[in-house]
């Protein structure tokens, strides 16, 4: 880690602070995604490439993005809607948090300011509750709104990698604790998320590090791998989206997975292999800014946002 902070130095104060806190949550996602494998259950047999993923390979992974790749639709949205029915913030909060997701995406940049209040914002939704209480509402949430949005196709090379003996990695921006819920279910190895820090299981209110977007899933990746002792270059990762080119580079493998218009692009260009389980062209996706953070009111914001375009 030394070694890896002082390569930073040539890098602007901004810059290497933005750096820095993604290596960091990078580290920290792998650690909690370690410290939270499990048996893989429900292997039952699926299509696969006759070439890949290659049988016995202990030195390969798979590493699969969670929104729009794995599951329709986002994990924060879902797990926000959970959340607001649990009474969790009330509407005056969700209005709020609805302004700032708005200012976002009409913007078009992510101002430090701005992502700074929404970060806190957020993470000031679960600050004082129990870990054992967010995971415990993450089961329940993964059966009321997640379980029927897996998409087969991708499902279906995730057991071709489980069948050939190696290891699946869920690799989202959406709280660790859900992330790894959803790994369990579908009986992957586990899962690297956004880690909100915690003492004595008690949320603090605070990020560790950033929350896992971009370059910080890479970082995870990388930290993972050389923890587990494998080697990228035999590994695979799925994405749907450009943001995830810098982790989809890291690996010998990559595919593109209903991918956005700047991800197809850069896939074609690549010639990394593409796949589309969408019945239409354009995938109905909600805007989850990186600043949300946690997560705990993304998805009531993209719900007011929702209603709103419905009334009009």
């Amino acid at each position: 880690m030394l070694t890896d902070m002082a390569a930073l130095g040539w890098l602007t104060p901004r810059r290497r602070s933005a750096t820095a806190r993604s290596v960091l949550a990078g580290e920290a996602s792998a650690e909690a995604a370690r410290k939270s494998t499990t048996d893989v259950l429900d292997r039952e047999g699926a299509g696969r490439e006759p070439e890949f993923p290659v049988h016995g390979d202990e030195r390969a992974a798979a590493f699969f993005d969670l929104d729009n790749t794995v599951m329709q639709g986002a994990a924060l949205f879902h797990f926000g809607r959970g959340l607001y029915k649990r009474k969790f913030f009330d509407t005056r909060e969700l209005l709020r948090f609805a302004w700032q997701q708005t200012w976002f995406r009409l913007a078009g940049v992510e101002d430090p300011e701005h992502m700074q209040e929404a970060r806190d914002s957020a993470l000031s939704i679960v600050q004082g509750h129990k870990v054992a209480e967010l995971q415990a509402i993450g089961e329940e949430i993964y059966d009321e709104y997640m379980a029927g949005r897996i998409w087969p196709g991708t499902r279906a090379l995730a057991q071709a990698h489980l069948d050939a003996g190696q290891k699946v990695w869920l690799v989202t921006a959406a709280p660790v604790e859900i992330a790894q819920v959803i790994a369990r279910r579908l009986g992957l190895t586990g899962a690297l998320g956004t880690v909100a820090e915690s003492i004595d299981g008690v949320y603090t209110g605070k990020l560790v590090g950033e929350p896992l977007h971009g370059p910080a899933k890479a970082e995870a990746v990388r930290a993972l791998a050389a923890a587990e002792g494998l080697d990228l270059a035999r590994c695979a990762a799925y994405s749907d989206s450009h943001n995830d080119i810098p982790m989809l580079s890291l690996v010998g493998h990559p595919y593109a997975i209903n991918p956005d218009s700047k991800l197809r692009k850069h896939a074609r260009a690549m010639d990394w292999r593409l796949r589309d389980y969408r019945t239409g062209r354009k995938a109905a996706k909600v805007g989850i800014p990186a600043a949300a953070g946690v997560g705990a009111v993304a998805g009531g914001t993209a719900a007011v946002i929702a209603v709103h375009r419905r009334r009009r």
